[in-house]
């Protein structure tokens, strides 16, 4: 990783989450272009899931994808009439979804551990290094370990 690296947090129903691995994607911001421009080839995203699914009340607190960004294309499709978001090309790891739970006191995003909940009502933003790899080495040892 060089160290023009970023690392983004993109926040999405678990159900959202598993569609945009299956389709290779990442959408952010109910389709919104302007944070997809922030992020270029090569960055890491990590998705949480606050929810099991969009508009129902179901928790999932978990860190539920992580990824590569494949190039510096950002591209519209049209899902209806009405909504043609923007999206990003992604290679997913092959993580397990981790929940946020215990790694709350050791995030340096989360200043207010309480209110931990805070920083996700953005939807998208940027994390330091020392996050990125607290978070997936949890995703990743845990998919790893069961290979052995």
């Amino acid at each position: 990783m060089n160290r023009d690296t970023k690392y983004w947090i993109i926040v999405a129903s678990k159900d959202h989450v598993k569609t945009g691995i299956a389709e290779g994607i990442a959408q952010t911001c109910h389709g919104k272009a302007s944070p997809l421009k922030r992020m270029r080839k090569d960055d890491f995203i990590i998705y949480y899931s606050g929810k099991q699914t969009l508009e129902k009340p179901q928790a999932c607190q978990e860190f539920t994808a992580i990824g590569k960004v494949m190039d510096d294309e950002i591209y519209e499709i049209r899902v209806s009439e009405n909504f043609c978001p923007s999206r990003r090309k992604i290679e997913f790891l092959p993580g397990e979804d981790v929940s946020i739970l215990p790694l709350i006191p050791r995030l340096d995003f989360i200043q207010n551990k309480k209110s931990w909940g805070y920083p996700f009502r953005f939807g998208f933003f940027e994390i330091n290094r020392h996050d990125f790899e607290l978070i997936s080495s949890q995703m990743l040892q845990k998919n790893y370990a069961q290979k052995d």
